[in-house]
């Protein structure tokens, strides 16, 4: 591919190619609540950050590695209520945003924490301490496979 331009922009979501390269920027883990895909119990999903619902397009810049369970809460929601100030907040887009400018981890590396609006609603929304990424954490963190180096 042409230097400075690593993945193509307009794919079809069914083909291989366009896994393999989703798969592999995201380096194997879900681009929300960072659990690695070697660890799930379910497939995780390319999903369209922006939804098709709403117009968003197949291209590379609109897609995200996501684990079942944040894909599922997600859903084709773009935005919440940001449970500290009452208003309505855009969800954490992957592709225009960094995520430690918007998310912690607690000091024993188990929960996400949420530092802006963007953040709080993300981390309310898709549940990014679901009961079971908690207690894999919790497992994970002492072998020393969390939390994943992706940023």
């Amino acid at each position: 591919m042409p230097d400075g331009e690593p993945f193509p922009t307009l794919v079809t979501p069914s083909t291989p190619q366009l896994k393999k390269t989703v798969k592999l920027r995201a380096k194997n883990c879900c681009e929300y609540c960072y659990s690695q895909e070697k660890f799930a119990t379910q497939s995780f999903s390319i999903e369209h950050i922006y939804p098709v619902s709403k117009g968003g397009q197949t291209k590379l810049d609109n897609l995200a590695l996501a684990c079942q369970g944040c894909n599922n809460h997600k859903y084709n929601k773009t935005e919440a209520i940001d449970p500290l100030t009452g208003e309505t907040t855009p969800l954490y887009h992957p592709r225009q945003q960094h995520w430690s400018d918007h998310f912690s981890w607690s000091n024993d590396y188990t929960l996400i924490v949420g530092l802006t609006p963007t953040g709080r609603v993300t981390v309310e929304l898709l549940r990014l301490n679901r009961e079971g990424l908690v207690n894999l954490r919790r497992i994970l963190y002492p072998m020393g496979e969390h939390p994943p180096n992706s940023e």
